[in-house]
């Protein structure tokens, strides 16, 4: 599994669809990279255990809160989900860009 390279991301939140544009560089285990959608760019880094990637976000809108992100790669496609704190969770999905 590679999920280098550049993504779409969708995250079907409560507050309707959120766009998120990704680049992801991975490392052994490890990844870092950048996302950026309606809160801005931010650098994310996470985890890599076999085809799923796992990584934390923090938010200050529309509230102050820790995003918990789970993702499985397949080929040029992304699926998972996204712990939206006190929200429960919503489901994210992407494609290579």
């Amino acid at each position: 599994m590679s999920a280098d390279g550049a993504w779409k991301i969708t995250i079907n939140t409560p507050m309707g669809a959120q766009q998120l544009d990704a680049t992801i560089t991975t490392a052994g285990d490890s990844f870092t990279g950048v996302v950026d959608g309606p809160m801005g760019k931010q650098d994310i880094a996470g985890k890599i255990d076999g085809d799923n990637l796992t990584w934390n976000a923090k938010i200050t809108q529309p509230m102050p809160m820790e995003l918990q992100f789970a993702a499985t790669v397949t080929g040029d496609a992304m699926t998972g989900k996204v712990q939206l704190g006190a929200f429960g969770s919503a489901d994210l999905s992407g494609v290579r860009a």
